[in-house]
């Protein structure tokens, strides 16, 4: 990527501006989605239990919840630095793409899609 002209490194910029943009909406909405698992614990059937136990499936909700809203505030702190990091490869001409955020995005679906999968078959 040496000696590129102007509009091509603005072009690779606006690219690098978008990908991150579409990282902070991704993890906005992991975010969205945390919180409502959050609070849809508080829709968990309480009737004949006393009122300062807490329900099990209640507390999985609460933390997986809570894990949600973390990795997507982490998603997009992450996605910001990464943009950074791109952006002064693209001014030195030079780019060297790394998978990193990807893999750790995917191990945390992974995790947070088991823990899912083991409350859903406990609860049924």
């Amino acid at each position: 990527m040496k000696n590129i002209d102007d509009q091509t490194l603005a072009r690779e910029h606006l690219a690098n501006e978008r990908t991150f943009l579409a990282w902070v909406r991704t993890g906005i909405a992991i975010m969205a989605f945390g919180f409502v698992v959050v609070k849809s614990s508080i829709f968990v059937d309480n009737d004949g239990l006393p009122e300062e136990s807490i329900i099990p499936g209640e507390l999985f909700t609460v933390i997986v919840g809570i894990m949600l809203v973390v990795s997507g505030t982490l998603m997009s702190t992450v996605s910001y630095f990464r943009y950074r990091q791109t952006k002064k490869q693209l001014r030195r001409g030079i780019y060297h793409h790394s998978s990193a955020l990807l893999a750790m995005i995917a191990a945390g679906v992974l995790l947070v899609s088991i823990l899912l999968i083991v409350y859903l078959l406990r609860t049924l």
